[in-house]
């Protein structure tokens, strides 16, 4: 009984620690040889299979073991060794992980885009140097650790931590280190330029939208539920939503709010404003039609919404936000350093 024991412990811990939210979490089952194929679909169909023998070998474990019980005791005519399969407590154990209450199907279902979505934040973690490809667990996790701590443990990334700490979330590539763009870098550099295509795919259909919809709407959600909202990466926000930009706090200094200020958003205002003087060219143009020139008002009108929004949130909220160079103390927690920065950040309730 001792070794199927030790077994039963040894399968649940190996399940605990795919996650990254996890202690003794190295990297993501997805990126491991043991898996790995020339397709991102093919990859996780034999995850899929390893982890069906893990709750089948669990399965065979338990009923072992209430069966050692159940003759120890004499309690063959009262009791029944069968484990019913949601009862087998591993997270990638969709009937589990998900109910009875949804079908097979549905379950399925689930556990593919929960682990794009696993996928999805692993790669967040590589933009910010929290993790790397090269290196297993953390790489930094320490208060106010910089870009140089990460190059001294990673001296060759191929695939690099953001430089300055701030990552936009945009409705198009307006900058290069966009995280839909950067998230499109990692899934290259993953898998393999020759199948991008068909790797983006997948995941999009999986997800049930393309992946910059998904960054806008979605992900800053998945991330404080994953956290259970204490979320390590933290989403400054304009009022509507016309400008995110992410920042991990353990890289956070005074200077962040500045950098995301100068660089970024001040740098989008420039960049709208530029937009907006070529759809007044093509407004007033002769040789535009009137169903182009239509257009182009209609973006100029929206545009200006968008800086209408973006100066009065500058002006009240970021601007004396990073006048104030603000410091936190990770070891108050997100809970205490979360609120100083006030509605800056996406409100997260209980936080916010």
């Amino acid at each position: 009984i001792t070794h199927t024991v030790l077994l039963i412990v040894k399968l649940s811990k190996s399940d605990w620690n795919a996650f990254e939210t996890s202690w003794d979490f190295t990297s993501l089952p997805l990126l491991s040889q043991d898996h790995r194929s020339a397709t991102l679909e093919n990859t996780y169909n034999s995850l899929r299979t390893n982890w069906q023998g893990m709750i089948n070998e669990m399965l065979c474990l338990e009923e072992e073991n209430n069966r050692v019980f159940i003759d120890a005791y004499g309690l063959q005519d009262e009791l029944t060794p069968d484990v019913p399969i949601h009862e087998i407590t591993l997270s990638c154990n969709p009937a589990y992980r998900y109910g009875q209450k949804v079908s097979k199907e549905v379950q399925e279902e689930r556990l593919c885009e929960d682990t794009m979505k696993e996928f999805i934040s692993y790669a967040v973690g590589c933009m910010f140097g929290r993790y790397a490809l090269e290196e297993p667990g953390l790489v930094l996790a320490n208060q106010g650790e910089t870009l140089e701590d990460y190059l001294q443990k990673i001296p060759n990334p191929s695939f690099s931590a953001d430089d300055d700490n701030v990552i936009p979330i945009l409705d198009g590539d307006w900058f290069d280190d966009d995280v839909t763009e950067r998230f499109r870098k990692f899934l290259r550099i993953t898998f393999g330029e020759d199948n991008f295509t068909e790797n983006l795919r997948f995941i999009e259909t999986t997800l049930g939208k393309d992946i910059r919809k998904y960054f806008l709407k979605d992900f800053y959600k998945d991330h404080v539920q994953k956290y259970k909202k204490r979320p390590i990466y933290w989403q400054f926000s304009s009022p509507r939503g016309s400008f995110n930009a992410l920042i991990y706090m353990h890289r956070y200094n005074r200077d962040t709010v500045s950098v995301m200020l100068d660089r970024y958003l001040r740098e989008f205002k420039v960049k709208l404003t530029s937009q907006k003087s070529s759809l007044e060219r093509i407004e007033i143009s002769a040789d535009a039609t009137q169903g182009e020139k239509s257009k182009a008002m209609n973006e100029i009108q929206k545009i200006n919404s968008t800086l209408e929004e973006l100066d009065t949130w500058e002006r009240d909220v970021v601007f004396p936000l990073a006048s104030q160079r603000i410091e936190i103390d990770l070891d108050d927690g997100v809970k205490t350093n979360y609120p100083k920065f006030g509605k800056a950040l996406s409100k997260v309730i209980g936080l916010s």
